[in-house]
């Protein structure tokens, strides 16, 4: 997988909503399992939600069940994160990643290829 390049984040309070983009380079995007993370300040980086290269399948962390989405179009090499009912506790950047190794898990070490992460600020 090429080059992934994030944007959509911002600064959104408490309640509100923000739709996250991750575009990708390369011919081969449906391939690709691709999953959401995130950090937060003085933590380490979380699993937030995944989808199949098909986009049947979706995963999602507990703390963001039900608040967050994860999509993809195929067609527009992108995938998206919408996410409602935001949080303070939601504040971090957030990292596209698509899934390289053989083996499908939501361990984070199987995700090889990362973007530069996005920043979303949840202000109370």
């Amino acid at each position: 997988q090429g080059q992934l390049v994030e944007s959509g984040g911002g600064l959104v309070q408490a309640g509100g909503s923000l739709r996250l983009s991750c575009a990708a380079s390369g011919r081969t995007f449906s391939s690709y399992h691709m999953g959401w993370f995130r950090q937060a300040p003085g933590k380490e980086r979380e699993f937030v939600a995944a989808i199949t290269g098909s986009g049947g399948n979706t995963y999602y962390g507990d703390s963001v069940k039900g608040r967050f989405t994860i999509s993809r179009d195929n067609a527009k090499n992108t995938v998206y994160l919408q996410m409602n009912s935001l949080k303070p506790e939601d504040t971090a950047v957030y990292y596209c990643a698509a899934h390289t190794q053989v083996g499908f898990s939501l361990n984070q070490a199987g995700f090889g290829s990362w973007g530069q992460g996005t920043q979303v600020t949840v202000s109370s």
